[in-house]
This record gives structure tokens, sequence and C-alpha cells, in this order.
């Protein structure tokens, strides 16, 4: 099944310093039919106004990806990890038994976006941790680049879950094929620019446009998806247990 994820079908909100579209249910934005896909829980677009950001609050079992678009976002939690986060790298913090933590705009002038993304670990309870890296952009240059695994394969980081996360940065009029297995669910997230799909036999992806903010789930189905950039783009690629 394929199904696409109109941006404009996401929740909304803006309280000033903060503005957030969110892919799945989160915060005031409910829907039980919106729940998340699988063991992806979380996939929230941030604009943070400059110096503004979130106090110290705690999490527990999960897995916590944070992807910069733009800016330069500042992190402190509990297990001592402590730094900024830029574009070209990635934050992943395991929650585990519990964790304390805070996000603020590092700049006093320009916004940070960002994404941030909710994985379902597969054991809870776990020693809660940090970790970040930083990936050339010529690793993601026309190319998936994976930068999160179970077993933090090629250099990626590792995640407590039988989830990957790849990113790719095409150049407009690039062409790049994904393949896909009915063992495995996909979500494939547009973050910046447009992109056309095909697939031979689903006459719903025929020459389908998606921009920034949109999204493609695919689950039960196995093949090949043509991916072409149209102008300059970015995007991120899940694969997840079915």
């Amino acid at each position: 099944m394929f199904t696409i994820k109109d941006k404009n079908t996401r929740g909304w909100m803006d309280i000033g310093w903060l503005k957030s579209r969110h892919s799945f249910s989160f915060g005031d934005y409910y829907d039980p039919e919106n729940m998340g896909f699988g063991v992806l829980r979380v996939i929230n677009e941030d604009w943070v106004e400059p110096a503004a950001g979130f106090d110290t609050h705690g999490h527990k079992n999960m897995e916590i990806i944070t992807y910069i678009l733009e800016g330069e976002l500042a992190h402190k939690d509990s297990t001592g990890g402590a730094g900024s986060i830029h574009p070209n790298e990635v934050q992943v913090m395991t929650a585990g038994k519990g964790i304390l933590h805070s996000e603020f705009n590092a700049s006093d002038t320009d916004p940070v976006h960002l994404l941030q993304i909710w994985i379902l670990p597969d054991e809870t309870g776990t020693r809660p941790g940090y970790q970040q890296k930083p990936f050339a952009p010529e690793e993601l240059h026309n190319r998936f680049r994976l930068l999160v695994s179970q077993d933090g394969a090629a250099g990626s980081l590792p995640v407590k879950q039988d989830a990957k996360l790849h990113a790719a940065r095409f150049d407009a009029g690039f062409s790049q094929q994904m393949a896909f297995e009915k063992e495995r669910k996909y979500w494939l997230q547009v973050a910046r620019g447009a992109v056309v799909l095909s697939h031979e036999d689903a006459t719903e992806l025929q020459k389908k446009k998606l921009v920034a903010g949109d999204a493609l789930s695919i689950e039960e189905e196995s093949g090949t998806l043509q991916i072409t950039a149209e102008g300059d783009a970015e995007v991120l690629l899940f694969d997840l247990p079915a």
C-alpha cells in the first residue's frame, strides 16, 4: 500500500517562539487514527525563534533523533551530554529509564529549523545516553547515506530498534532508485525542495510530485521506486520493521 501524506494535513502549533508541524499525534494535536507509523512515533518539523527553546523536561523509553535543517540548536541533558547541533550533524538521545534535557536556539538573531524524530525502542528501562556525529555533505550528495541503525553499520549512530534512517541531497534533475520489500515498512519524508515519484505498477505514483513537508508511506509492497529531484531536494528515508 502506498499512502501520500500531504504536508497540510499535519497537525499545527504556533505558540509564538515555536511553530511546529506534527506528522503524527503529538501534544494538542490528537488523531487516534494517526498515532505513528509502526515504530516511528513522531516527526515534528519545528521552527524555533532566536534565543528561545525548551526548558528542562523529561522523557522515557524513546529513541529521539534531531536533524537540523538550518541554524544551531544547543542541547544539555542529565547524562552530561551537551553541545550545539548544526546542519550536517545528527543527534541521537536514548531516553531509556529516564532522561532530563533542554534545547535552545543557540543564536540571538537567527531562527533554527529542525526535524525531531521519535522511534519506539525494542526494550525499555535501559540506560539513557546521548550521541552526536557530523556527516560530510559529500556523503549525502546524490545518494542515500545511512545515518542511524540498530548496529551502527557504516559509521551510523546506533539506536535500540531495528530501524534505519537514511538521508540524501539530490541535485536538480538527479534520479535515484529506491528498492523496498514486503517484509519492511518505509516512510519517505521530503525535507527540502521537491521530488517526483514514479512506479511502474502503482498508478497513483506515476509522476507524483511531493514538496517539502509531504511524505510517502509504503507497506506490504515490494519493488522499486524512482525518485527524481525537481530542483535541489533533501529527503529522509526510514526503513522500519513491519
